[in-house]
């Protein structure tokens, strides 16, 4: 068997069609992953379910019970939920990034294929924990009876939002770590600061009016409020909504540019 290394240089486009040819390589990459996420540990896949409910007994018992933060006519456990199935997926994908093209240097020094696959595949690994998530905030909407908003039929567009961000910032970290390696350190920072500056435990209208359009420049703001307005019928500002998607957009849009442009040269630095 013949080991061939292509630099890639001069490809300078996103390419789609290197990307569906190499979906098996993808699939692969993904389910390794995520066997080797819980291999070895006692509760197992059930880590799944551990994570997200752990998160949320933090915030009920900090936000609600100490701090007194209201959730309105919708229990605080499932309006909370909405929120820590969208962030839990998200951080993910941001944690894993980071060392993402690093953690496959073996693979990628040896054999070309399109870059892009590694931090697709981390997404794909998050999208499971994702659907455990939904599964868990479906059981309490039913516990508590809570009837899901008949806007729950746009549910899949911002599942698809999330899905754009998360892989856009995915690209963006791991296009950089691969030239700046403090970025890897810098990014347990960030979702710890994430979490708070989205309205995950809280609803953003306890925002001060004047920060209100600083805060929307996070777009995950915009993306859990989305997922409360398809489940609960939460108000949901237009204006506030258009530049989360803008900011998405542009993150993703940049996100491509860069990582093709250092795509040619991840073989020689990593």
């Amino acid at each position: 068997m013949k080991t061939v290394i292509d630099s890639g240089k001069g490809k300078r486009l996103l390419q789609l069609k290197p990307l569906f040819e190499y979906r098996e390589l993808t699939m692969m990459l993904a389910f390794r992953d995520f066997k080797v996420r819980y291999a070895h540990t006692w509760l197992g896949v059930l880590w799944a379910f551990v994570q997200p409910i752990s998160t949320l007994l933090i915030f009920v018992f900090v936000f609600h019970r100490v701090a007194g933060i209201s959730s309105g006519s919708i229990p605080y456990p499932v309006y909370t939920m909405a929120g820590v199935s969208a962030w839990s997926f998200f951080a993910f994908v941001l944690s894993q990034s980071g060392q993402s093209i690093i953690s496959s240097q073996q693979l990628v020094t040896k054999v070309y294929f399109p870059r892009l696959i590694i931090p697709i595949s981390k997404a794909l690994v998050g999208f499971i924990d994702f659907g455990i998530a939904l599964l868990i905030l479906f059981a309490l909407m039913l516990f508590y009876k809570v009837t899901p908003s008949s806007n729950i039929v746009f549910l899949p567009l911002i599942v698809l939002m999330l899905l754009i961000l998360s892989f856009a910032v995915g690209i963006w970290f791991s296009a950089l770590t691969i030239r700046f390696r403090d970025v890897q350190y810098i990014i347990p920072f960030m979702v710890q600061i994430g979490l708070y500056i989205t309205p995950v435990g809280y609803p953003s209208g306890s925002i001060p009016k004047k920060y209100i359009l600083l805060y929307h420049a996070n777009p995950m703001v915009g993306i859990v409020e989305g997922f409360r307005w398809c489940l609960f019928g939460d108000p949901l500002n237009a204006t506030y909504f258009i530049i989360s998607v803008a900011v998405i957009l542009l993150l993703l849009i940049t996100g491509i540019i860069y990582f093709t442009a250092v795509e040619g040269s991840i073989a020689d630095i990593v």
